[in-house]
């Protein structure tokens, strides 16, 4: 069928609108190593026209008219330590802590948040939303979560607006599962499947019975793992059936929205895991998308970014979000140190790039010991907080996840972009309202000037040693 003219105008306008910037003018907001930039406005650089650049130049390319998903945000977990941190904190500094994260004008504004369904790791203690062995769930409550993750998810709300929430159990009521212990893995039993899937629909009217909505849930957190901190093992085949015959009808029934994310784990294993599940017409139309984390990397081998990309390919019909990653064995004396922020920088773009529409990092506020976890898996979080002092610390983590979720709004489209150089990553995204954010990061020691090459018109910029960028325009 052939498209109206006016039409075929229109899909051209942005191209049209962006390759001709010539005398336009984009600011730029650095933060890098060895300088006292975070974030900082420094300053401002000039469109002229192109020309064929040279093999000796490094250049970073955008082509607006190849536009590609559209983002659902980003944010990070609000777990009970995060919560119960957040409490020890003086008005004023909680003031400070949540326009930090969810605050568009004062802060990163944050678009994302992950929560846990009962305890996890990073919880006080273990515990459930029930009586041990009440399988028809007449004791649910979700009291516990009152004192403190409760009014922090509000005061998140109430400063980022509506923005998507989504919930992940850790691990089934002990007496569910073969091993009767929360943590250490096991398996959920056949006959608990039906109230396990109940459980989460009651969490997600608890919450929305609190003026909390939910967007969606995932399956179950990292499935593939015994950890020594709650958690359940499902193989593809495992969750693929919870999903079809359980889950998947039970959420369906309820809800007429809620959004289902499988896997919730490791990038290695998730093309397998999207082959059994997507690959199952039944179970695969139960499920929005598939969440995966960065910890891959316990093997000693490189991050697989390539089987975000696989995955997004294979599976076009199919979301991928980022659901959880965090720079793990806690060591105060590296609170600014900067490889953990450049992690977070290479994994953004890398994830973006390969078709990502959303991304959570792990908890967003944790103590100077790392935690409170109940198993001593002690982690870095972007903020973490000294409860001797009462002071906000501040990581190069926060700042590097901010060149991304203050600039890339909700529902922007992610845009073409290449760098000719292995010294710079880069992404861009267009936002609704018609703005560009590029965002170029330098790991190199040195200093970089680059073309930035927007259709038929370019700007040079330097780029500091060990920073990143975000250009605006």
């Amino acid at each position: 069928m052939k498209k109206p003219i006016f039409m075929l105008m229109l899909s051209a306008l942005p191209f049209i609108a962006f390759s001709q910037l010539d005398g336009k003018k984009a600011t730029v907001y650095t933060t890098a190593e060895k300088t006292s930039m975070r974030l900082a406005k420094s300053g401002e650089v000039t469109f002229v026209v192109s020309k064929q650049p040279l093999e000796t130049e490094i250049s970073v390319f955008v082509n607006p008219s190849k536009t590609f998903q559209s983002l659902l945000g980003i944010g990070g977990a609000i777990t009970d330590a995060s919560a119960e941190i957040f409490a020890t904190l003086s008005p004023a500094k909680q003031k400070e802590f949540v326009d930090a994260y969810y605050s568009i004008d004062k802060g990163i504004g944050y678009s994302l948040i992950r929560t846990n369904i009962h305890s996890c790791d990073f919880s006080s203690g273990s515990y459930t939303y029930i009586k041990e062995g009440d399988k028809e769930l007449k004791t649910f409550s979700i009291d516990h979560d009152k004192k403190f993750r409760l009014p922090l998810i509000k005061k998140a709300l109430a400063t980022a607006g509506n923005v998507p929430l989504y919930v992940s159990p850790w691990s089934p009521p002990a007496f569910m599962k073969d091993s009767k212990n929360m943590l250490k893995g096991g398996k959920l039993l056949p006959e608990y499947m039906q109230p396990w899937a109940n459980y989460y629909v009651k969490y997600i009217q608890a919450l929305e019975k609190e003026g909390i909505p939910v967007w969606g849930l995932s399956v179950q957190n990292e499935p593939m793992a015994t950890q020594t901190w709650e958690s359940c093992v499902f193989t593809a085949e495992e969750e693929r059936d919870f999903l079809k015959n359980f889950l998947g009808p039970t959420v369906k029934k309820a809800f007429a929205d809620k959004k289902i994310i499988v896997w919730d784990h490791n990038r290695d294993l998730m093309v397998q895991r999207a082959n059994t599940i997507f690959g199952d017409p039944e179970a695969s139309k139960y499920a929005w998308g598939m969440g995966f984390h960065w910890y891959e990397t316990w093997t000693g081998f490189a991050p697989m970014y390539d089987n975000v990309q696989k995955v997004a390919e294979a599976y076009p019909d199919k979301n991928l979000i980022f659901t959880e990653g965090c720079v793990e064995k806690f060591d105060a004396s590296k609170y600014q140190f900067w490889p953990n922020g450049e992690r977070y920088g290479a994994q953004m773009i890398h994830d973006f790039n390969a078709g990502t529409v959303g991304w959570t990092d792990w908890n967003i506020l944790l103590d100077e010991k790392g935690g409170p976890n109940h198993v001593g898996n002690f982690c870095f979080a972007p903020i973490h907080v000294d409860t001797k002092k009462g002071e906000i610390i501040y990581t190069p983590s926060y700042y590097y996840i901010g060149h991304f979720s203050k600039f890339v709004r909700p529902n922007a489209k992610r845009v073409s972009t290449a760098v000719s150089r292995s010294a710079l990553l880069s992404t861009t995204f267009v936002n609704t309202d018609g703005k560009m954010a590029t965002i170029v990061m330098n790991q190199t020691d040195v200093n970089v000037t680059y073309n930035l090459i927007i259709g038929n018109s370019k700007t040079v910029v330097e780029i500091p040693a060990h920073g990143i960028q975000t250009l605006v325009y």
